[in-house]
This record gives C-alpha cells, sequence and structure tokens, in this order.
C-alpha cells in the first residue's frame, strides 16, 4: 500500500491541542504495518496534572522536553507501551497520545501479534492495542519520526474529517479537560 510523504518536523513544532488534532487521518507506519490514527489525545505538560512532563525532566520524560517530532513510548500498568509524539519546540513539554488506528497495510502481521482478536476494528482499538499490533516497544522510545521505520505519513487521499472532542478517557488527574480528540464516522 502506498502512502503520501513523511509528515515534516514543522508540523510537530506547533501547539500540541493543534499537533493532537491534525494528526488524526494521517498513516502511522512501523515496519511493514500502518494504520490511520482516529484517536489521540493531547497532553500539554506544565499544569496539565494528567502529563508525564508535568513533574519536569525526568530520565523517563526527557524525550518530552526534546524536539519536536519524536516517539515517547512509556509503559502503562506494567503491561502495555503507550506511543506518544512529542510537539512544540525543543524545551516545551507537550505530546500528543496516539490512542487508536484503522489497519490499512501488514494486517496478517497484525493479527499474529495478536492472535486472539477476531474483528478488524479491534487490532489497533486501544494505545496498548495499537503498539502490540504494530509491534511499537520501548526500543522506540526517542525515535525521530520525521525518519526510519517509526513514521507519520500523510494518507494518498485527503477526506473531510469530522472530528468529535471529548475530555480524555482512562485518567484521574484533569480528566475534564476537552482535550479527546476522535474521527467521527457517519
Amino acid at each position: 500500500m502506498r502512502f503520501g510523504p513523511i509528515l515534516k518536523r514543522s508540523f510537530y513544532e506547533r501547539p500540541t491541542i493543534e499537533v493532537a488534532r491534525t494528526l488524526l487521518g494521517k498513516v502511522l507506519v512501523h515496519g511493514e504495518t500502518a494504520g490511520i490514527i482516529v484517536e489521540t489525545e493531547a497532553y500539554l505538560g506544565g499544569d496539565d496534572l494528567a502529563s508525564h512532563s508535568a513533574r519536569g525532566v525526568t530520565n523517563r520524560t526527557r524525550v518530552i522536553f526534546g524536539p519536536p517530532g519524536h516517539a515517547y513510548v512509556y509503559l502503562i500498568y506494567g503491561i502495555y507501551e503507550c506511543l506518544n509524539i512529542v510537539a512544540e519546540s525543543a524545551g516545551q513539554p507537550g505530546c500528543a497520545l496516539v490512542r487508536a488506528l484503522e489497519p490499512v497495510a501488514g494486517i496478517e502481521i497484525m493479527r499474529q501479534r495478536r492472535p486472539a482478536v477476531r474483528k478488524l476494528e479491534d487490532l489497533a482499538s486501544g494505545p496498548g492495542k495499537l503498539t502490540l499490533a504494530l509491534g511499537i516497544t520501548r526500543a522506540d522510545n526517542g525515535a525521530d519520526v520525521t525518519r526510519g521505520s517509526l513514521v507519520v505519513r500523510e494518507p494518498t487521499g485527503q477526506r473531510a474529517l469530522e472530528i468529535a472532542v471529548t475530555p480524555r478517557i482512562g485518567i484521574a488527574k484533569c480528566a475534564d479537560l476537552p482535550l479527546r480528540f476522535v474521527i467521527r464516522y457517519s
């Protein structure tokens, strides 16, 4: 399957909310697998206590404070990896969590990685599910998503998107902020 060009660093060097929203409809590619991004959440740093960067620079969060367009991959619940993409300019924390994908390439590979899944729409329908399906691990933490095997590309055909905005889910702190973006299908 063919996709459009890889997103340039300037795409990510913008406000986090804008990046999270405009990642919708783009194609996340890892090796031979790929999916259209259908759900994201913005994490702002600073006063956003749900953001890992709210506590400042640590070994874990260093990548969030670095240049935009890099992967921040962390372990949640001691089981699942989650993929965030760093936004803002270097030194300013912010990242977009990729929450769900619509699988479009490497589907058989994804099925091998998630053998219990029966429906295509369930292969990458959550942040831990999509990293398993695409084979994204903490080894990808810090990867430059503007080149290499983990990238985000433009889709080949632009389609109009209807976007729903909701509070983030699965968190306790700052959960009421409208920072979750989802493609709404008619």
